[in-house]
């Protein structure tokens, strides 16, 4: 018999509970998808603690249920608080606890599911969008008064297209308009929105463009709340106006459109007046500008009556024939004044005219006297001045001549 004590088999690879918690721990703390993952269930039970919220996450359809927890600090910055038998969406990370060998979802927010998340996702995409001022009133372009060319985005088979025309037709006759087709419900109709709005915009012929549909389930609007279509709106250079069938909530179409309402029609009567509109316009204007002419006439007419009365009471006719009297006084005094004062002066003036023609040379040559000029033109006045063939110049009374002395004669003789 053999005395040696057994050994007990322990394998090499044995690990201790430590160790396995240990790895499992490192499988799922480090595991990519777990490491932030979304999980959806229903709360089954929920405990507030000092720490923060336990509860628990179980399938609706299923057995399936995880412990979650969401601590103290991270509370205040849930969009949803978790409420026994409510659906929810959570976000968290896969967390092991050695001490108890169990794995939690540490969540780090919750959002509401089905038709709650689209609710959440529809209010997360319009803070983003007007914090980047899509939905600005500074963006927004006016709708043109009197456009002759409009647009019309919308589908082809829907009756919102029919009561388009049929308005537009019985408001504006004549107007052109452009159709760009587009599907408004499903999957692709936010690609086939874009495209739409886009044709319209290349073409460079409208004036105008309207976004329409007839009324739907919330489901059926989700297109107007794609932010394709949104941005495609707010950066269209062409105004754009909104007729979507809906009453209540406005869509983000709606906030990014230079103008909204709530159904096809009513977009198309704002887009263009109304002709009889127009024309009963028209006639208040001509009332209007008939009315202030004729008060306009009135009060001038008043206004020359007024200034008649007071010429009236002026007697401003009298006032000029005085005058004039006093003119005429005044010029019979003046012509009297000058014919005193020019008498004397006709008489002066008459005297030395007679003492002009008396010292005129030219009337003592006409009573016989004669000039005597030598050749250098100087008078001759003394004969001794004189020499023997010299040639003298004799002026009379008429005419002159020429004679050459042959005697002269002395002072005396």
């Amino acid at each position: 018999m053999n005395s040696e004590p057994k050994k007990s088999f322990i394998p090499d690879s044995a690990l201790s509970i430590a160790g396995l918690t240990d790895y499992i721990q490192l499988l799922l703390e480090e595991d990519s998808v777990l490491r932030q993952v979304w999980v959806t269930g229903e709360v089954s039970s929920a405990n507030n603690h000092r720490a923060g919220l336990f509860f628990t996450l179980r399938d609706t359809d299923g057995d399936a249920s995880i412990k979650c927890i969401i601590w103290k600090s991270q509370i205040p910055k849930l969009a949803q608080m978790p409420t026994v038998g409510e659906q929810i969406i959570v976000l968290g990370s896969i967390r092991l606890y050695p001490a108890r060998g169990e794995y939690q979802l540490s969540v780090w927010q919750a959002i509401p599911a089905g038709v709650g998340l689209q609710a959440l996702r529809f209010q997360q995409l319009k803070n983003r969008l007007t914090a980047e001022g899509l939905f600005d009133e500074e963006r927004k372009q006016p709708l043109p008064t009197h456009p002759q060319i409009i647009a019309v985005v919308t589908s082809p088979t829907a009756a919102a297209w029919g009561d388009i025309q049929k308005t537009l037709k019985s408001r504006y006759p004549g107007l052109q308009v452009l159709f760009s087709p587009a599907t408004v419900q499903g999957e692709q109709a936010p690609n086939s929105i874009v495209k739409a709005i886009q044709r319209v915009e290349k073409d460079g012929r409208a004036e105008v463009l309207i976004l329409g549909r007839g009324g739907g389930a919330v489901e059926e609007l989700a297109c107007f709340n794609d932010e394709r279509v949104v941005r495609a709106i707010a950066d269209c250079s062409i105004p754009i106006i909104t007729g979507i069938g809906h009453q209540r909530d406005e869509s983000l179409a709606d906030l990014a459109a230079d103008a909204s309402v709530h159904t096809p029609t009513a977009a198309a009567e704002i887009v263009v007046p109304s002709l009889d509109d127009l024309y009963n316009q028209h006639c208040d204007r001509i009332a209007v500008l008939s009315e202030v002419v004729n008060d306009s006439v009135k009060t001038a007419q008043n206004k020359i009556q007024t200034l008649r009365n007071r010429l009236q009471r002026y007697q401003l006719d009298k006032q000029i024939e005085q005058e004039m009297q006093a003119l005429a006084w005044k010029r019979e005094k003046l012509v009297q004044a000058m014919n005193s004062k020019s008498q004397p002066a006709k008489q002066h003036l008459e005297l030395l005219r007679q003492k002009l023609i008396t010292l005129n040379p030219k009337a003592v040559l006409q009573r016989g006297y004669a000039v005597v000029r030598q050749e250098n033109g100087i008078i001759a006045r003394d004969a001794d001045d004189l020499e023997i063939g010299e040639e003298l110049l004799i002026q009379l009374g008429k005419g002159a001549a020429k004679v050459k002395v042959i005697e002269i004669e002395g002072n005396g003789e």
